[in-house]
């Protein structure tokens, strides 16, 4: 049996809201969160202590835009390097990993390596 589209989509809230009973951003360690759609890829490292994004990053970002095609592993691959400058601008170094519900895999694994490589700590 395969599910609806709104089945997909309440399938991956509930497993949102079941990581993210574990993840939680501290002073020390901000939250990296990711949102993937069918078009898209965002990233954003958040203060939960005081419910402010830090530093933000995407697909749609015009720094990126023009160097990709598509949302991609590629794509992926730049937004989470772009990401991991811009935090090491902003004096972020270390970060706990929120993935939104999705699978640890393709996209989301290969915006978290670039993140990793470009200076970011997990």
């Amino acid at each position: 049996m395969s599910l609806s589209a709104k089945d997909k989509v309440e399938a991956r809230k509930r497993r949102h809201r079941r990581v993210r009973k574990r993840v939680v951003g501290t002073k020390d360690r901000l939250r990296l969160s990711v949102f993937r759609s069918n078009s898209h890829l965002y990233a954003q490292i958040i203060d939960d202590l005081a419910g402010r994004t830090i530093v933000a990053t995407s697909t749609l970002d015009p720094a990126i835009k023009p160097r990709i095609k598509g949302n991609t592993i590629e794509a992926a691959k730049i937004v989470g390097a772009t990401l991991a400058e811009r935090a090491k601008a902003a004096n972020v170094t270390t970060v706990v990993f929120d993935r939104g519900g999705y699978q640890y895999h393709g996209k989301l694994k290969a915006l978290a390596d670039a993140a990793r490589e470009a200076g970011l700590s997990f």
